[in-house]
Formats: C-alpha cells, structure tokens, sequence
C-alpha cells in the first residue's frame, strides 16, 4: 500500500485530499496542529469506507517536529510515496501594516515548511528512485493579490520551488508538481462579507467559488497514474479568474 502524508489534512482542502487519496487507496497520514478532533473524524470517517489513516501532530513550522514525523513514518511503514504540502494560513492586511512577524509567520507557515518537509521526504524518495510531492500553491502565487502581499510572495515561491525541484528530482523519477487554487470556499473567505463575494463571483467566468472537491480532484489526478508523464506544472482550477 502506498503511503502520502497530507500536511494540514486535518480540515478544508486537505481534508478532501485525504478522503479522496484514501478512496484511492493510499494509507493517509493527516498531519495537523490544532484541529485534532477534526483529524480524529476524519479518520472514522474514511474508515467507514474502507479507507485507512492516521493522524500525526506536528507544527509545520519546526524543523525539528519535521524531523520527528518523517522519522515515525519511515520507521513504521518503511516509505513514504507521496507528500501533500498544502498546510497554510492566509491573512488580510494592507502591506505597510504587515510587521515582520507576521511575513514571518506567513513564510514558514506556506513555504519553508514547504521546502524543509520536501527536503526530508525526497532523501527516501531518492533511495526508492520513484515518488511525488504535490505543492498547494494558489492563484495569487500566479498573479498577485492586494492586501495579501506576504501570502502572494509565499505562494509565488511554492511555485518556483516546484518548478525548480522538478527538474533536479526528473531523473530519479521523482515528480513535483503544484495546484494553484482560485476562489475556493473554504474559512479563508470568512473574512469577506456576503457583498464581497458575490461582487467577486462577478469576475469570475465560472461565476462562483470552486469547492473542495474540485481542488482535490486535481490532486488525485496528479498523484494517480494518469499524470505519470507531468512534472514541474502547475494546474490551477480557477473559473477562468486568470487563463
């Protein structure tokens, strides 16, 4: 059975890619920090359809947590064929009001653990000369977005380390690839009023948020057998927003 460790797997987009990779017939580990019950129902949850899973807690952002976890994984269940990097957090703020430890923050939360949690897995993935790691980047990373400077730079980064790592890790056939979500409907949009959103629903072609759903399915895809020949893209379901 093949292994993927899910980064923020716990709630939102990740738990849809653990459900999905689960009926896929991966062994799941849902990694998380502070969603624990969330993590817990997941897993009956994916159970129940005869799934398998397990929760681990880890801060992403410390590279020693990061170290433990993979060491658990390796030493339980020997590999692990495919890392999910999708933890994150998002922020709302004018760009002359970000203090230094909020872009702080926002890098290690959406990139450095990104980039350090790669580095750990792919030294396995090298030894076994196959695997995939799968980058949760957004359509910001792709163009920018006002009063989210900090989280733009971070996700631009996912992207260019996709696209950097893919061509180093090719000829141990090791693919990396990235999905950079639009407007999804997730807690990342609580902070836009019900006018807000249907005023922004108005530039998108699709004319509406994308779900959960639809952002795992690209995930799926690219961690399946369909996708043996990408690496280093990046697919973003979007609605149109950005061509």
């Amino acid at each position: 059975m093949e292994i993927a460790l899910v980064t923020g797997g716990a709630q939102g987009i990740g738990s849809e890619i653990c459900r999905q990779l689960a009926k896929q017939g991966y062994f799941v580990i849902i990694n998380y920090l502070h969603s624990e019950q969330e993590a817990i129902n997941l897993i009956q949850e994916i159970k129940k359809s005869n799934g398998y899973a397990e929760k681990y807690k880890c801060d992403v952002r410390n590279i020693d947590e990061l170290k433990n976890m993979v060491s658990y994984i390796i030493k339980k269940y020997g590999k692990i064929d495919l890392l999910v990097n999708n933890a994150g957090i998002s922020e709302h703020k004018l760009f002359q009001d970000i203090t230094y430890e909020d872009y702080r923050n926002m890098i290690d939360s959406n990139l450095s653990s990104a980039f350090l949690l790669s580095q750990l897995v792919v030294k396995e993935m090298i030894s076994m000369k196959r695997g995939k790691i799968i980058n949760i980047s957004s359509i910001w990373g792709l163009s920018g977005a006002s009063m989210e400077v900090h989280y733009s730079v971070a996700k631009a980064g996912l992207i260019g380390l996709t696209k950097a790592l893919a061509q180093e890790l090719a000829p141990s056939n090791i693919q990396v690839n990235c999905v950079a979500p639009g407007a999804i409907n997730t807690r990342m949009m609580q902070h836009f009023t019900v006018e807000e959103l249907e005023s922004f629903c108005e530039n998108i072609p699709m004319g509406r948020l994308g779900t959960i759903q639809e952002v795992a399915n690209c995930v799926t895809f690219l961690a399946s057998e369909k996708a043996s020949y990408l690496t280093g893209q990046v697919i973003s379901p979007n609605g149109g927003l950005i061509l």
